[in-house]
């Protein structure tokens, strides 16, 4: 249990933001605020400041005498070089800067600000303490060996780097090579196609890839603000091939990248079209029922359909349901949300209605500032320092493919991150039902990630106990997309597994076995029970309501 313990695995890795702060947004004057509180602070507390900046000096005295009193995290990629411990030039500025670091912090938890300002105030400084690292200066020993092994050559190709960064991403660095893939050439290349189309939805039914297959199809629905592909980004990744080569059949949902006129389309918009994929599903395979995957805002969507479906008592057209990193509960304790006032919420939704839609390179921005080492400063150093070209990474190029989301949907996620409304019956209302998920009697499998910084999996936990039926849990020991993306062969792949659901995530995690390898395995088998009798292959694709339109991956998934 001792291994537990130290996996951190209670508190969400997400110390800083989370999806409800990349739908809520952040504004630069909130920053600029807890800055000014933070001035009058030390301007209050003068013997405060003057103790911390004394201790700090200290400190610092040790650090030049050749003192290394602070421990670098082994899990810090930053300071990996071996420079930065046997160099006494770069040993002493990490120190120096380490040293800063924790006094800074002592000098915020130690002062009489209230609890809510202490959590703002830490949340900015570490933001402002990771842009400040050494290692993202030119003396960066990564870059000072570059600059020395290329001639000189690296400095222009970073700056020149920096420039189109300026220019054509947002004025972020660029995670991916953006030429190194091509949608339908080598990610989502399983063959397959589109069998129904409206306004929100293509619908893919892809070739079978086994001799038999169970009755009951698969529909997988990704999340509104990213593409499908996901779950076929190369053979080996894909857990659509995975799930045709074991005799299931597989649609797959591909949403259309919304435009300002579409600021109409809500949450209820998006149910009433995935339920028309239902439809289309049953109609083509024959089966009177459906077995439902969905993934983030995704998982969502299924639920809201699901609750809709039980209101109208429909809820026979689905047999099970599966949610990879899907928050039904939304309430996350995070310091970035006490920036989110009644005022900035609706700012925030005002704002998208007037631009229509809710852009995807702004959810993007927030969403590389929630782990800004890992997501910026890394690739600052990569691309500008070094002068390298940004990787070629087939989950970092879907990762960047960002689509917008219309401005009612906008909203009505803003509502749901501010009121929690399915943790209670009625809270939620979709297409004019009331929604009581306890209500919703039909088999679940929900997975979460144990690292997951968008997403915490305890809250993933809480959201799988507001569903009625049979639930079942699993915790990966990866982040958000690597728990999707987690096929058979991985060495490094683990879970937790505990088929005993309580109501405290804690004591589930106590009790829980861990499993090396991946969940894909569980899951199918769980899957295949609940997809009734095996029959011949049906090699055709749709049928004559439903005629093939054209190849996967379709027409919605080019639009930008």
């Amino acid at each position: 249990m001792q291994n537990k313990t130290n996996s951190g695995s209670f508190s969400p890795p997400a110390k800083h933001m989370n999806a409800q702060t990349a739908i809520a947004g952040l504004r630069g004057r909130d920053f600029a605020s807890t800055l000014r509180t933070l001035a009058l602070q030390g301007l209050k507390q003068p013997m405060h400041s003057a103790k911390h900046l004394a201790a700090f000096g200290s400190q610092l005295g040790r650090v030049l005498m050749g003192d290394a009193p602070h421990k670098v995290n082994p899990q810090d990629s930053r300071f990996s070089d071996p420079t930065w411990q046997l160099n006494p030039f770069y040993r002493r500025s990490l120190q120096a800067y380490l040293a800063w670091q924790a006094q800074l912090n002592k000098w915020v938890e130690e002062s009489d600000l209230s609890a809510d300002d202490r959590a703002r105030s830490k949340f900015v400084l570490s933001i402002i303490s990771d842009a400040l690292s050494p290692s993202n200066s030119l003396l960066n020993p990564l870059a000072v060996k570059e600059l020395f092994n290329s001639g000189g050559s690296s400095v222009f190709k970073g700056l020149n780097h920096l420039y189109d960064d300026l220019m054509n991403n947002n004025g972020l660095p660029s995670q991916v090579s953006k030429h190194a893939f091509e949608v339908g050439r080598n990610v989502a290349t399983t063959v397959g196609s589109v069998v129904f189309r409206n306004e929100l939805i293509e619908l893919i039914q892809y070739r079978p890839m086994s001799e038999k297959q169970y009755l009951k199809p698969l529909l997988i629905v990704p999340p509104q603000i990213n593409k499908f592909y996901i779950f076929d980004l190369s053979p080996e990744k894909s857990l659509i091939q995975y799930a045709l080569k074991n005799n299931l059949q597989t649609f797959v949902v591909s949403w259309r990248n919304p435009s300002p006129q579409h600021r109409e389309w809500g949450l209820s918009s998006y149910v009433e079209a995935l339920e028309e994929a239902i439809d289309a599903c049953r109609d083509i395979t024959g089966s009177k029922d459906v077995n439902l995957m969905g993934a983030c805002a995704g998982g969502l969507t299924i639920a809201a359909l699901l609750g809709h479906l039980q209101a109208k008592r429909q809820l026979k057209k689905v047999a099970s349901s599966t949610y990879l990193v899907s928050l039904l509960d939304s309430q996350i304790d995070s310091p970035a949300m006490l920036f989110a006032d009644e005022k900035t919420l609706e700012t925030a939704k005002r704002r998208s209605y007037q631009q229509g839609v809710l852009e995807g390179r702004d959810m993007a921005k927030v969403f590389a500032w929630m782990r800004p080492n890992d997501l910026i400063w890394n690739y600052w150093v990569n691309n500008y320092l070094l002068g390298k070209q940004p990787p070629s990474f087939d989950i970092l190029y879907w990762n960047n493919d960002n689509t917008r989301l219309p401005a009612a949907l906008h909203g009505d996620l803003i509502d749901f991150f501010k009121h929690n409304p399915l943790a209670r019956s009625a809270g939620l209302e979709i297409c004019g039902t009331p929604i009581d998920l306890q209500k919703v009697n039909i088999d679940s499998f929900s997975v979460a990630g144990i690292n997951d910084h968008i997403t915490p999996w305890d809250a993933v936990y809480r959201s799988a106990l507001l569903l009625g039926g049979n639930r079942r849990f699993v915790l990966s020991n990866s982040g958000h997309i690597q728990s999707i993306l987690n096929p058979p062969g991985n060495s490094k792949s683990n879970y937790y597994d505990n088929p005993k659901m309580t109501s405290d995530p804690r004591a589930w995690f106590y009790d829980a076995k861990q499993t090396p390898g991946s969940w894909w395995p569980v899951w199918l088998e769980w899957i295949q029970e609940r997809s009734g009798e095996q029959r011949e292959t049906i090699v055709a694709i749709g049928n004559q309501r439903h005629p093939a339109l054209e190849a996967a991956p379709g027409t919605y998934v080019h639009v930008r």
